[in-house]
């Protein structure tokens, strides 16, 4: 037929829509992601993962999609006065904000893991890691003040009454917003507040003064905070400099007489991504706080929360990377071109396996960090969990905005509009890798653990070992990692190479160990060989279409 008599399409054609990929709603984010059912099953128990099903469930479903794409589209709004001229500094969320907030309380991704954990429940923290990597699927902003209160608790433990007046409260799995003193309220958020404008990272330099009242451990606060996020939180953790040097406080949002504190919340931030959750600016006058631990020990004291908050940002990037390379292998096994399916197509075989392997060495590393916080009492656990934490956030935060953009691309066009929702996971992909601490600072604390802590190298040494003799390439990795430990000279110009190298030995450690041989295979061939470039979708064989296969959710 001459291109002449084809049939021109009519306007009903112009309207049916074809080779187009369904949403991806209606599937179980837990059970359809092999990766981390298998962790949990190996890192916690049968009965952990039936627990976190339900989780799965409600965030793959169209209604939680929505709620998600809602809660970043309207976004947290200040009102710094009330209409009578009144000091409120009061900030309004959409309802899907709380939506996803009552649900991810209510699913114990808050600090319920840690009185579980004390009532001798096994495995408290790898089932919150995996509730919260999948519930994150939702929309990942309302994760920060999850994440606060969920790390404020090892903190408050440095003072036994300020722990017992306040843990109850942020291990609830009530969500109770609003501004009103803790005795009224059947749950609490915490949040955090250390950096300043003068010296980000380095808190040493805060300038914010402490001044003791006449009551024991109370006193007021003069200075400001740059970054505290979810201002509207019922308690923060701040750092202060009282007159024996850095020091640690709890600063309630309201007094217990009803009054609220004084606490000026200037501007909220306009973030690249996160715009969900509201980052604001704060100033003190006169702020009532109490001491958290002894006067100049305050680091020391909020260390404990930076670790948790730490463990979130891998949990955080990881669950980013598995949404990215859902909807992309999702899309590509329903999109068509040129005469077949994507899915099928050997380069776009290549590139989504690549972005599956990288996403389930983040999942083995994430489950395994949290299976040591659950053992803590084991020397050889709090060890590698020292080590670990600031290794596995460099890396796997600093892979993921790369991850991302290529798993954004499998979607083309579709992937760069609003609906695809990869575009919300693009903006947020590089925050993790900010966020208590950059990469550097992660770098430089991996070289400072090493230096004062022999204990973490041999706990290092000893998790990587236990997958010695399983690939040739895995020893042949160690053994250069343990060389460049040896060349003193170069450790802090060189500490980003070799953070990078201890994290993709303990990642490939876990996956020869665990991981199906040809996930284990491609890994160790592209990240541990010599041939790899760093562009996703450059594998040089293995069995390309068994880890896409494994990687594509299931409706």
């Amino acid at each position: 037929m001459a291109l002449s008599d084809s049939p021109t399409p009519t306007r009903r054609d112009v309207r049916v829509t074809t080779n187009q990929a369904p949403p991806l709603v209606g599937h179980n984010v837990v059970t359809s992601d092999l990766a981390l059912t298998e962790a949990v099953l190996r890192h916690g128990s049968a009965d952990v993962l039936a627990d976190i099903e339900a989780v799965g469930r409600e965030a793959g479903t169209a209604e939680a999609r929505e709620h998600g794409q809602l809660a970043n589209e309207h976004h947290p709004l200040l009102t710094p006065y009330d209409r009578y001229g009144n000091r409120i500094d009061e900030v309004s969320f959409h309802p899907s904000w709380h939506w996803l907030m009552e649900r991810a309380v209510g699913h114990g991704l808050a600090a319920t893991p840690w009185e579980q954990q004390e009532a001798g429940a096994p495995h408290a923290h790898v089932r919150r890691a995996a509730g919260f990597m999948a519930w994150s699927h939702t929309e990942p902003g309302h994760g920060c003040p999850i994440s606060m209160t969920y790390a404020a608790i090892p903190a408050l433990r440095a003072d036994d009454a300020i722990a017992k007046e306040w843990t109850p409260l942020l291990a609830s799995t009530t969500y109770d917003p609003g501004l009103r003193p803790i005795a009224d309220k059947r749950g609490a958020l915490a949040g955090m507040g250390m950096t300043e404008k003068q010296g980000g990272s380095d808190v040493r330099a805060n300038v914010t003064v402490a001044r003791p009242t006449s009551v024991d451990g109370e006193y007021t606060l003069h200075g400001h905070k740059w970054f505290t996020s979810a201002p509207m939180n019922d308690m923060f953790l701040v750092l202060a400099q009282a007159a024996g040097g850095v020091t640690c406080f709890v600063l309630p949002r309201v007094l217990p007489d009803g009054s609220r504190n004084l606490l000026d919340v200037v501007r909220l931030k306009d973030k690249l991504g996160n715009r969900s959750n509201a980052s604001s600016e704060l100033e003190f006058d006169g702020t009532v706080a109490y001491r958290l631990g002894d006067e100049g020990r305050g680091v020391r004291t909020i260390i404990e929360m930076v670790a948790a908050t730490r463990l979130d940002c891998v949990l955080g990037s990881t669950s980013l990377m598995r949404r990215a390379v859902s909807e992309a292998s999702w899309h590509a096994a329903h999109r068509s071109a040129f005469g077949s399916l994507l899915a099928d197509k050997p380069l776009m075989q290549n590139v989504l396996a690549d972005l599956a392997v990288e996403a389930e060495a983040a999942t083995a590393v994430a489950v395994r960090l949290a299976a040591a916080v659950d053992n803590l009492d084991d020397p050889h656990e709090a060890a590698l969990r020292r080590i670990a934490l600031p290794l596995a956030k460099f890396w796997v935060c600093k892979r993921t905005p790369m991850h991302v953009a290529e798993a954004l691309e499998c979607l083309g066009g579709n992937g760069y509009v609003e609906e695809s929702v990869m575009p919300l996971l693009y903006r947020e992909a590089p925050l993790n890798s900010v966020w208590e601490g950059s990469g550097n600072v992660n770098a430089l604390d991996v070289l400072r653990a090493l230096s004062r802590e022999p204990e973490v190298l041999s706990a290092w040494i000893t998790e990587v070992g236990l997958a010695r003799g399983g690939d040739a390439r895995l020893d042949r990795a160690i053994d250069d990692t343990l060389a460049m430990l040896g060349d003193t000279a170069s450790l802090e110009v060189g500490a980003r190479r070799l953070a990078s190298r201890m994290a993709l030995c303990l990642q490939g450690s876990l996956l020869v160990r665990f991981a199906p041989p040809e996930v284990a295979d491609v890994f160790c061939a592209s990240r541990l060989g010599t041939s790899y470039d760093g562009v996703f979708g450059a594998l040089d064989g293995g069995d390309l279409r068994a880890i896409v296969e494994r990687t594509t959710p299931t409706v």
